[in-house]
């Protein structure tokens, strides 16, 4: 596996139709087909943009230094898959009954609670539910925003988090919940 430091000092390829600009104050502006976005980077942290390569430097060994370095050539990545290709999430509903309708950036859950529950999405989200017949329903989100993505599937998450006996509840696709057994009947 690689090291922190390692990853620290790998370069960041830019795919097509990316741009990246250190504005003044230290602010990394990165551009792509999915929009804008803005971070800013500690003063003693250099990022340099060399054609279609950039390089995240430190200036010294210093244990701050080593740390800030991972921290921001970590969410520049990220920002830069974020307005290239995008991130996308699925969230599952898993109970009898269970629906999840969105309608613009208001996602409307019904999970078992005598009313539904109602989550108001950020702007940067485009969010969808489909539900195919004898499937469960799943909920889809998109954002170029990783931090805010997780953010919100928490949030979503924990309205109904998975239960440990059926898995009923709301959880990510894929995601391996850990069951337990119940009681069994007692025996006579």
């Amino acid at each position: 596996a690689k090291t922190m430091s390692r990853i620290c000092r790998a370069p960041i390829t830019l795919p097509k139709g990316v741009s990246v600009e250190v504005l003044s104050g230290n602010v990394v502006k990165v551009k792509g087909p999915k929009g804008e976005m803005f971070q800013a980077v500690d003063p003693d942290i250099a990022v340099k943009v060399d054609g279609e390569v950039l390089h995240v430097e430190r200036p010294t060994e210093q244990k701050r230094h080593k740390a800030l370095h991972g921290t921001y050539r970590a969410l520049i990545s990220n920002m830069v898959t974020g307005v290239s290709t995008g991130y996308t999430t699925q969230l599952e509903l898993v109970g009898v009954g269970y629906r999840a309708d969105v309608a613009k950036n208001v996602l409307t859950l019904s999970v078992g609670y005598s009313h539904p529950v109602v989550v108001l999405l950020p702007e940067e989200i485009k969010a969808s539910a489909k539900q195919d017949k004898g499937q469960n329903p799943i909920i889809t989100l998109e954002t170029r925003d990783k931090d805010l993505l997780g953010l919100v599937c928490s949030k979503i998450r924990s309205i109904r988090k998975p239960e440990p006996y059926k898995g009923k509840g709301i959880k990510f696709v894929g995601e391996v919940l850990r069951r337990k057994a119940g009681k069994s009947a007692a025996k006579k």
